[in-house]
């Protein structure tokens, strides 16, 4: 399911919009947070004002390039995802190390440069007024939150107290990323790897429900449905058409996104699960969800219960965003620029 697709905002290239019945379920039960060595008022001496700095880059950029929002959030899941939530992506490669940093490898080319400089841009001003104080990590993790909410997601308080990661090789994001194609199967090893559940999985999907995934994401799912030269019977014909018009088998336009959400692309709420109960999941990996009886019924609650899926998902971002924590000069440090470091 690669966690897809904010990117650049090259061509859009078409919104629908459909009303789902959804079936009457019980309600899901909201996970617990495990217990990290974070906090949220980790810096209410130091550095007070923080949430209310890195708030203001945010809402400016969310004004100024919408995209910054989903873009934000899935560079927060690709730090954590790889090495932990340790600010470790927005690294730059430079030239005379090993190795390619994170932020070069294969699997995040397409991160749009809207997330990168909002973190950026909210970690100068922090700088600003606490020099030497705040991590990259914490102010990534603070932003998604922000962007969440923005969209019209929920606001819940982020813990705080990471330090920044000293490693960044892009040969260790591919084997930590899931893919757009990946089975339930892999999507729970992979989660469980990380520490997450089956239902945090289900949860912290609903963040497709805003943002954009390239044509290579799915188009094998239009044309050559595994190896059968046939689309994806799990799509429905009103969505196939139209994005066959638009992502062609073969030399397509490479900028060509398609909304994970057909239905409010816009908007952070639980309509990506109404749209799998529709077979309108973009990916493989999302639609893959409603077809697995182990995770269809949670799907289906979730559509069904916009509160309980926002309630939800921000239990599961403070669980995600406590994965792979550093603490201390031995294992992190606290950059004043999240892009250097020397990498190995």
């Amino acid at each position: 399911m690669s966690f897809s697709s904010t990117f650049s905002f090259p061509t859009l290239i078409f919104i629908f919009t459909f009303i789902f019945l959804l079936p009457s379920l019980p309600s899901l039960p909201t996970p617990k947070p495990p217990n990290y060595q974070l906090s949220v008022d980790f810096y209410s001496k130091t550095c007070p004002q923080l949430d209310q700095l890195v708030a203001s880059i945010t809402s400016q950029q969310f004004k100024e390039a919408p995209v910054s929002a989903p873009a934000t959030i899935r560079l927060f899941f690709h730090d954590c995802f790889v090495e932990g939530c340790d600010g470790s992506v927005l690294i730059s490669s430079r030239a005379g190390n090993k190795e390619l940093a994170e932020k070069d490898a294969e699997d995040n080319k397409e991160l749009a440069v809207e997330a990168f400089e909002s973190v950026n841009k909210a970690k100068a001003l922090v700088e600003s007024k606490c020099p030497g104080l705040v991590s990259c990590a914490d102010i990534l993790a603070i932003a998604a939150r922000d962007f969440v909410h923005l969209a019209g997601g929920p606001y819940y308080q982020v813990k705080k107290g990471r330090w920044d990661g000293k490693i960044s090789m892009a040969s260790r994001v591919q084997s930590n990323l899931p893919r757009s194609n990946a089975t339930v199967d892999e999507l729970i090893k992979l989660f469980n790897s990380k520490g997450l559940t089956l239902e945090d999985l289900v949860i912290l999907s609903g963040a497709h429900t805003i943002g954009f995934a390239h044509c290579k994401q799915f188009v094998s799912r239009l044309y050559d449905h595994k190896g059968t030269r046939q689309p994806d019977p799990s799509i429905d014909p009103r969505l196939l058409k139209a994005l066959r018009m638009s992502c062609p088998r073969f030399g397509g336009n490479s900028d060509i996104v398609a909304p994970f959400d057909v239905t409010t692309p816009f908007l952070f709420d639980n309509a990506y699960y109404g749209n799998l109960e529709a077979k309108m999941g973009l990916l493989a990996s999302d639609q893959a969800l409603f077809l697995d009886p182990r995770t269809r019924v949670l799907v289906q609650t979730l559509a069904k219960d916009k509160q309980r899926f926002l309630q939800a998902f921000a239990v599961a971002m403070d669980k995600m965003g406590s994965i792979g924590v550093k603490r201390g000069r031995r294992h992190g440090e606290k950059r004043k620029d999240c892009t250097m470091h020397v990498i190995g």
